[in-house]
């Protein structure tokens, strides 16, 4: 049985487009541009500022232990110093449901919300923080699940446990193709069914001013929505461009000669071995008592080889399902190729800073060689290459971005690209995913990423990044060690910036806690 469901891509725009009235007649009349806001918090001029970044957070306790409130206990010693928090995605396990925002995102979080000293007291839709936090969806965040199963694991835990998934988060409700999402970040005009609301509401909170016209002005304590499923917006001298990867993360055709046939054949096969492995290791689940600490320690792991099994099963599904022309959202992409060009010409930006899901480039076991993951760089790579084609002699030897963070994978891991031949080299990419979910392994095969010419088996290679950090999952058995983790930032004056990176490290070992922070990195 299929455990989860996507939305297709063209469902996901036009879902969104309903859900903030894009382009509705009263936002035309007044020259709002729906992808630009204004943090108007009476600092965002300072040239100096740190801000924190957290991603793949929304899930609960495992057996008897919180990691995701641990992390949020890390970020509250750095909450005075810092502006805001860029979430970098899938923001609720496991399918993005409203059911499990009180547990899995306001309860955690509850230090940054208004009102957070009764946390329950909180609906999941009315959320309004004193530290912004400006989200980015995940993949989680668009999921939703089969009405029978959705049926199954919503009745009783008894039947979750018959179907041996013991510490799966699904109940009644999916996400409703990021509904739940929409609702509890984004300005949710579609819930205004009278004009005269809606304009009382675009002239009280569009009062921001940009380069593009109106947009919407987030105040921290007020009123915090974002625009936009992606989104940009100018601090402290730098350039924010918030993505959703979601959109424009579909694998390419499998080519039709003999070489992609015997790739197709492959990829069903390896569909096969998984399904094998899985039926293994719900073997051994069932056979541990998740109520004793050693057996409970070793379900944690085995859930997570679940998770890194699901995953793989949508990626192949995704390649194999794709038609001859792939779905991209083009629309987005053409934007941020606007608006980098835009923030380049613009004297005041001194930097510029993507965040979104789907990370370029990973060397996380399960997600190095995803073709989600090679689509998301290969349409990156289209926009940048155009950008710095339409810049000239303008970039001279910088990067067309200064900086990228990423989620999706479940670690804290630090890249930067190569000479790759085109115009995402030399760029530091760190990706924090390491804040709640189940941490993952980087990959046997080492530190360097390769990439084929043609993106099939047995091409020509070249190396495009490499890993100079990563924190993740080691260990096997009681020696086990599970770092949960997110970075503080803090951006210097000059032109260019520089930005010191700084992780923080929670880390569960022999079933203890220990927080502690890393070596800066000075990029």
């Amino acid at each position: 049985m299929r455990l989860i469901s996507e939305p297709a891509i063209p469902v996901k725009i036009q879902k969104m487009k309903e859900r903030v009235r894009w382009r509705h007649s009263s936002i035309i009349q007044r020259g709002i541009d729906q992808t630009s806001m204004v943090i108007d918090d009476g600092k965002d001029d300072t040239p100096d500022f740190s801000f924190l970044v957290i991603g793949d957070s929304g899930t609960k306790s495992h057996y008897g232990h919180h990691p995701q409130r641990e992390v949020a206990e890390l970020m509250l010693a750095h909450q005075d110093d810092c502006r805001f928090v860029l979430h970098t995605g899938d923001v609720i396990y496991v399918v993005g449901s409203h059911e499990y925002y009180p547990a899995n995102f306001i309860e955690p979080y509850r230090e940054f919300l208004v009102g957070g000293e009764n946390p329950k007291n909180i609906a999941y839709d009315r959320m309004i923080f004193n530290l912004p936090f400006l989200p980015v969806l995940g993949n989680h965040d668009y999921y939703d699940v089969p009405f029978v199963y959705r049926w199954l694991t919503g009745s009783t835990l008894r039947l979750r446990r018959m179907l041996r998934y013991k510490d799966f988060e699904i109940g009644w409700h999916g996400s409703n193709q990021g509904d739940a999402y929409a609702r509890a970040f984004l300005d949710y005009l579609a819930s205004f069914t009278d004009p005269e609301e809606l304009n009382h509401h675009l002239d009280q909170y569009y009062t921001g001013k940009t380069d593009t016209g109106r947009c919407l002005r987030y105040i921290p304590g007020e009123f915090t929505r974002v625009p936009n499923r992606y989104y940009s917006f100018r601090y402290g001298g730098i350039d924010f461009f918030a993505l959703d990867s979601n959109t424009f993360n579909m694998p390419s055709p499998l080519p039709t000669t003999q070489a992609g046939e015997i790739y197709r054949q492959e990829l069903q096969k390896r569909r096969q071995e998984i399904d094998r492995e899985e039926e293994q290791i719900l073997a051994m689940s069932d056979r541990l008592n998740p109520d004793n600490p050693a057996d409970a320690e070793q379900l944690d792991d085995l859930s997570a080889k679940l998770d890194q099994i699901n995953e793989v099963k949508i990626d192949i599904e995704k390649q194999l399902s794709s038609q001859q022309s792939a779905t991209i959202d083009f629309e987005q992409l053409e934007w941020l190729r606007d608006r980098l060009i835009e923030s380049w010409h613009t004297s005041e930006v001194r930097g510029r800073i993507l965040f979104f899901h789907h990370p370029p480039y990973v060397t996380e076991a399960t997600k190095w060689s995803q073709a989600q993951t090679l689509a998301v760089r290969h349409r990156l790579r289209w926009v940048l290459e155009q950008v710095k084609e339409n810049l000239g002699s303008l970039v001279q030897n910088r990067p067309i971005v200064d900086l990228i963070f990423n989620g999706h994978a479940h670690c804290l891991e630090y890249l930067r690209t190569t000479d790759t031949g085109y115009a995402d080299s030399h760029i530091p990419c760190i990706i924090s995913g390491g804040s709640g979910r189940r941490p993952r392994r980087q990959r046997v095969e080492g530190t360097e990423l390769l990439e084929t010419f043609s993106g099939l088996p047995g091409s020509p290679t070249r190396k495009v990044a490499e890993s100079l950090l990563y924190v993740g999952r080691s260990g096997y058995g009681s020696q086990t060690r599970l770092p949960y983790s997110c970075v503080r930032v803090d951006v210097k004056d000059g032109f260019p910036p520089k930005f010191i990176v700084r992780p923080l490290v929670a880390e569960r070992v022999e079933q203890k806690w220990y927080q502690h922070e890393m070596e800066p990195l000075l990029l």
